[in-house]
């Protein structure tokens, strides 16, 4: 070994030893006319190492350094630094690699530094005590979620990459075959179709750390090639599979800060939308939606005297700090995310609402107003009237944009959302309904017998998994019985000689025998985004894309030889005219 301990790891009880340790140069501090310190770096922490002055080391320069561990001098104890009790004397030093000055500090002032040169240089920015951290509790996520599977009895099971085009779901990144020209591959979404039919297989329970692929905009929480826990399992019903992910991501909470988290409560999808506007709550803070649809019944002000649905929310202690012309842009906002316009009241010190529609309001609308919504001088109240979905979602965006904390800030609040619906809108073109989450879904038992007659109300053996307002991942049990799957499909305007064509490969195994299974994916940078503080899941991957989806490290993706594309029977068309 070229070292006998890491940097970080040097304590007083190592007081009297000789050890040689490794790194980069940190830093490089002249101390009088024959020594200088040398602040040496490695992923562990940081040691303070006094040598001869002539040594020429620099920042970033690798080198070994070999030495007495000391006790520092009086007075020069470093109390921000784990090592800062001790140091290295009598210091031999061997540079094994020079170092050109790096493009940007490789500290925590890096953090404000265009992100693109920090990915164009991404081995540097790694080498930065954030980036070393976030890997770190990436691991540590892995290995517990996989110790947690192998716990529970699943088994690892490695599912193809290459597989066929499945005409549902994301746009999929597509691979020429050069054997059979004109034919293609598809990378997979996620191994839905392989990990169901390896229940059919009688494998039981699998699970997989899987790499899944999908050619959809970049944004904070999404890349082209993702991690997911994937799981399913046979012979089981909703709490199984939510108990079996439960003990993963706990797990996994666990490894990281050192704390369990308290078992993670449920809440139907109808109650979150309710509640907090959203299927995916964010629990950290209140401000929940208020129904007021009845204050409103008999009411004079025609804009609600029309609407579906009337909800609001009380923006505490906020009047003081938004004037009109902010209000007006909010209100802007609204419409931005669907609404006809907005409601808002500020509560005056006497208790009065200041508002353009106050006046349009009884006294006894305004007076249950506001205990509803348990108004107190200062707040600032805001109220959506329009169709049940629409008032839910937008205040539901009003919410977050107003009381949401960072998500470095705050406890973790876990919530699984379960019984979504299992149709969503109706197809304008088909009249038909839509699948909520996919057409595999297998209906709640007690409302199968309102498949035909009222769609829309049938509920979903399906749910998500919560944390800080992100959606951690989704799963559900599948239809097993290929007649309620035809069924479903028959809803979905799907006949059975168009289902033969799309999905044969996959159904048809189910006629030898399936048993009653369900499963649920979870995506691993998403959590380890949290558990580490970021905003974003591009500071828990090694090497990322940039929101362009253009690598700026490497280039790609690039052009190829012709030679390779005359190989595989492709042309590139010219770029399309403006």
């Amino acid at each position: 070994m070229m070292r006998t301990n890491l940097c970080g790891e040097l304590t007083q009880a190592d007081i009297g030893r000789t050890v040689t340790v490794a790194g980069w140069v940190n830093r490089r501090r002249e101390h009088g006319e024959h020594l200088a310190f040398v602040d040496l770096r490695d992923h562990s922490g940081i040691v303070q190492c006094v040598v001869d002055n002539t040594v020429d080391v620099r920042s970033e320069y690798v080198i070994t350094v070999t030495g007495t561990v000391s006790q520092r001098p009086e007075g020069t104890v470093n109390e921000n630094l784990a090592t800062g009790q001790i140091e290295i004397t009598e210091a031999e030093v061997t540079v094994l690699s020079t170092a050109e000055p790096p493009p940007f500090p490789l500290d925590e002032r890096a953090d404000d530094v265009d992100e693109m040169v920090r990915l164009r240089h991404r081995y540097l920015d790694l080498r930065r005590p954030r980036m070393q951290r976030n890997l770190r509790i990436r691991s540590q996520v892995n290995a517990a979620i996989r110790a947690a599977m192998v716990d529970q009895g699943f088994v690892e099971v490695e599912t193809p990459m290459l597989m066929p085009t499945t005409p549902e779901g994301a746009r999929e990144f597509i691979v020429p075959s050069r054997q059979r020209p004109g034919t293609f591959f598809a990378l997979p979404q996620s191994p839905q179709l392989y990990k169901q039919l390896l229940m059919v297989g009688g494998l039981d329970r699998y699970f997989q750390i899987a790499r899944c692929l999908r050619d959809e905009d970049l944004r904070a929480d999404r890349q082209y090639e993702f991690m997911q826990l994937d799981l399913e399992m046979s012979f089981v019903e909703v709490d199984d599979v939510l108990s079996a992910v439960e003990v993963s991501v706990l797990d996994a909470a666990e490894a990281v800060t050192g704390v369990r988290p308290d078992p993670i409560p449920r809440m139907s999808w109808l109650e979150a939308m309710n509640r907090f506007g959203t299927d995916k709550p964010d629990l950290r803070f209140d401000m929940e939606l208020v129904e007021l649809t009845d204050v409103f019944a008999a009411t004079e002000f025609k804009a609600f005297a029309s609407a579906g649905s009337i909800k609001g929310i009380n923006a505490i202690a906020a009047a003081a700090d938004w004037g009109r012309n902010k209000l007006d842009g909010l209100t802007d906002t609204a419409k931005s995310f669907g609404a006809k316009g907005m409601v808002w009241l500020k509560v005056a010190d006497d208790g009065s609402f200041e508002s353009p529609v106050a006046k349009f309001l009884s006294e006894t609308e305004q007076q249950e107003l506001g205990k509803r919504l348990e108004a107190n001088p200062g707040d600032l109240l805001l109220l959506i009237a329009d169709e049940w979905h629409t008032t839910c979602e937008v205040l539901g965006e009003l919410r977050n944009r107003m009381g949401r904390p960072p998500v470095s800030e705050g406890p973790f609040r876990y919530v699984w959302i379960v019984d979504f619906p299992l149709f969503v809108g109706v197809d304008a073109a088909t009249g038909r309904p839509k699948a909520g989450h996919h057409a595999f879904c297998h209906p709640r038992p007690e409302d199968i017998d309102k498949l035909e007659s009222d769609p829309m109300s049938v509920r979903a053996w399906a749910y998500d998994l919560v944390l800080n307002g992100w959606e951690l991942g989704s799963g559900s049990i599948r239809i097993h019985d290929p007649e309620l799957q035809q069924r479903v499909f028959t809803l979905l305007g799907i006949g059975p000689e168009e289902a033969e064509s799309r999905f044969g490969f996959f159904l048809n195994p189910f006629k030898y025998g399936a048993p009653p299974h369900g499963g649920f994916a979870y995506g691993l940078e998403r959590l380890a985004a949290i558990l580490a503080g970021e905003e974003n899941i591009r500071e828990v991957i090694a090497f990322p894309k940039p929101q362009s989806g253009l690598d700026p490290m490497t280039g790609a993706p690039t052009e190829v030889e012709q030679s390779q594309l005359h190989e595989l029977g492709l042309r590139v068309l010219p770029p399309p005219v403006d």
